[in-house]
């Protein structure tokens, strides 16, 4: 393979399909039908329940202690719309809806919901801008509302650049279809990848065609390192972030004021078609200038921020400053959900401070990949300063704190940034919270363990639960002392006993319900939609079980083909079950010549490893096909045995270790528990071990 490349899918990829499944509790008919949205009067589930007045008096009290005076951010979301689509949904390729803000539309009303935290309800009517937008008079525009992300335009001498294409064709397509109707039609001359997350390179096939790209006609420019990260972040553990991920993300609540109402960057992610054409002109120099279709740019690198490989762009010409994915609407994550390796939230702070310095001094407007622009040098400085001053006081004050003896099973309950900094908007945790980063931060630097020998290597627990409960006088007691602690308002006091009881006898209806319960008023009382959705996603599986639905899918062909050999072998070797391999030991050749590579694949202690560029003297086996029909394989769409019978793979020696390797090889299922007795379910379809998909993951999250 040319290209040092990608892994396998984004979470953002995932997200959009796996809007599929959700026939049960998501409003979406089986197979992929019409998005609807749930009664904004009426909770969706049978067994959900209304605001307790605890939750009630608290919102009330967020809605008298919140700077809601402040509207600025409301009229800088309305500031320059030209117009917008008559259409709500728009359909993908394959037939179903790929795109739907009307299922959003309950948000309009100006209904205050009890079952949403104030500030969030207040972020997810920001969200909800859709279509046209002048960002800068006769140069800047922005399609807001038809993805996870905005598409930016610039208009060049010739034509438009296009940056962050959104994460669907069709979205992209529909985007560009639309900007041409209102503004009149122009080419797409240039395409800019800000960063690695799918949401801002999937859509590139619906605004140029990939033979313009390879001509040169059209360049595609990405920072650094792009290619190695775009699918890399979370390969190995991806089909563990691919479940967790219906939990931060909620793919399987209704859009609901109960349910979904946001995802803080936007509303959601398309469910449409994900490509990747990889990018021409890569950016390599901290700052790097460059000059396209008569628009001069500056690049800054910020490798390590929001995402490994990302780029804010200065143009010095228009005074205007884009910054990606590094300062939107809300403090990001320091630690996703879904999993991910943690982010530095110091170099986050301090890659602001650099833009801040050099461009935010003299920059009037300054527009993002989400959320909504800024306009005006002091309103631009105080935005930079409140994210760079968030970013790093959460740093400092969390390792302040560390340092005096908090650990990283207590900060989320000791660290509060400062007051100046609750109260602006700027510095509010919505894709991010306080109470997840600020582990984030001490587990990046000390690890996970407290210091306290009774925490280092613990029971499980549904080993250590029963003990508890046989403590704590059993289940009957345990309920009775929830629905107290429940009916008190002291929703997290109920969490610890009542997941212990759930844990040690997950078949008790009761106790799943009462925890659902429970988890549904912190959801209902969480600023963060990653919380809300995880809490609100736990009530519905103790209650439901995993929704079944039509199977989703992984990344497309793109995503495939940009994989390294190297990583697919790294994946069948996480995918070994060590236990059949004990004993067996094995030396395979493989060699791929359309592209020149060659590997040795060892089987010994039960490890399966590789290595690039060797040939073993005498091996066991010899495999010989072509990476573009491995590629076919690797995408499940030629068993290997099929490509053997066809004579595109070639065995030379004892074709025993072949045989071997493919019955020690596990299907990894995305329908497991999480939570005890939910009935875990099977997600995706069969396959033969030697066809199985790495798991799509890594997103903007």
């Amino acid at each position: 393979m040319q290209m040092r490349s990608t892994r396998s899918c984004m979470t953002t990829a995932i997200i959009a399909l796996a809007v599929l499944l959700l026939s049960a509790g998501n409003g979406i008919a089986a197979g992929g039908g019409k998005i609807v949205a749930a009664d904004p009067s009426k909770h969706f589930h049978p067994k959900g329940k209304m605001p307790s007045t605890f939750t009630i008096e608290l919102q009330k009290g967020l809605r008298k202690s919140l700077p809601f005076e402040d509207k600025r951010d409301f009229e800088e979301a309305k500031k320059g719309f030209i117009a917008a689509p008559e259409y709500k949904q728009i359909m993908a390729e394959a037939g179903h809806v790929a795109w739907d803000m009307a299922s959003y539309e309950f948000l309009l009303s100006d209904q205050e919901y009890a079952s949403i935290h104030p500030s969030l309800q207040r972020q997810a009517v920001l969200n909800m801008a859709y279509g046209l937008y002048e960002v800068l008079p006769g140069k800047i525009y922005q399609v807001r509302g038809y993805d996870l992300a905005n598409i930016s335009f610039i208009k060049g001498d010739s034509g438009w650049i296009v940056f962050d294409p959104l994460t669907a064709k069709e979205t992209a397509a529909a985007a560009l279809k639309f900007i041409n109707e209102q503004l009149g039609e122009r080419p797409v001359v240039a395409v800019v990848y800000s960063h690695s997350h799918a949401d801002h390179f999937g859509g590139v096939r619906g605004v140029v065609d990939e033979a313009d790209v390879r001509s040169g006609k059209v360049p595609v420019i990405a920072p650094i390192g792009f290619m190695d990260h775009a699918v890399a972040e979370n390969v190995y553990a991806g089909n563990a972030m691919t479940r967790r991920m219906f939990y931060q993300y909620g793919v399987l609540l209704p859009r609901s004021p109960f349910g979904h109402v946001d995802q803080a960057i936007g509303k959601n992610t398309a469910a449409g078609n994900l490509g990747l054409i990889p990018p021409t002109v890569i950016v390599a120099k901290d700052f790097e200038e460059m000059t396209v279709d008569g628009v001069k740019m500056i690049f800054q690198n910020t490798p390590g921020t929001e995402a490994p490989a990302e780029m804010n762009t200065y143009f010095p010409d228009l005074k205007a400053f884009w910054a990606a994915e590094n300062i939107t609407g809300t403090v990001h994550n320091i630690y996703t959900l879904r999993g991910a390796l943690i982010r530095d939230a110091l170099k986050w702070s301090k890659e602001i401070n650099q833009a801040l310095y050099r461009f935010g001094q003299e920059a009037q407007v300054m527009f993002a990949s989400h959320s909504w622009p800024r306009w005006g040098n002091d309103r631009i400085q105080e935005v930079m300063r409140a994210q760079r001053d968030i970013y790093a006081n959460l740093n400092n004050e969390v390792l302040h704190l560390a340092n005096q003896g908090v650990t990283i099973n207590e900060i989320h309950n000791v660290y509060q940034p400062p007051k100046s900094l609750q109260d602006q908007w700027a510095a509010h945790s919505y894709h991010g919270s306080e109470e997840h980063n600020s582990r984030a931060v001490i587990n990046r630097y000390l690890g996970y363990w407290d210091a306290n020998p009774a925490t280092l290597i613990p029971l499980s627990p549904r080993d250590s639960a029963p003990l508890y409960v046989e403590m704590m006088g059993g289940a009957e007691k345990i309920i009775t002392k929830g629905k107290a602690l429940y009916d008190h308002g002291e929703y997290r006091h109920a969490v610890e006993i009542l997941n212990k009881l759930v844990y040690a006898e997950p078949g008790n209806q009761d106790a799943k319900d009462l925890l659902a319960d429970v988890f549904e008023q912190i959801g209902y009382q969480k600023e963060s939609p990653s919380v809300r959705n995880s809490f609100l996603a736990g009530a519905l599986e103790l209650r439901s079980g995993i929704p079944t639905g039509a199977s989703p899918k992984t990344a497309g062909p793109d995503m495939v083909r940009a994989m390294t050999t190297d990583l697919w072998l790294d994946f069948l070797a996480i995918r070994l079950d060590s236990k059949k391999a004990e004993g067996v030991a094995f030396v395979i050749n493989l060699v791929t010549p359309d592209n020149g590579e060659e590997y040795v694949v060892e089987l010994s202690n039960a490890t399966l490893t590789n290595i690039e560029g060797f040939q073993a003297a005498d091996p066991d086996l010899t495999i010989t096909i072509d990476r573009a029909d491995l590629e076919q394989t690797m995408m499940g769409a030629v068993s290997f045995d099929e490509q053997i019978e066809a004579g595109k793979a070639k065995l030379v020696g004892d074709p025993k270790p072949y045989e071997q390797l493919k019955t020690m090889l596990v299907q990894f299922d995305m329908g497991f528990e999480i939570l005890p007795g939910t009935g875990a379910k099977d997600l995706i379809p069969e396959k033969s071990p030697f066809e199985q998909e790495p798991p799509a993951n890594s997103s903007g999250g």
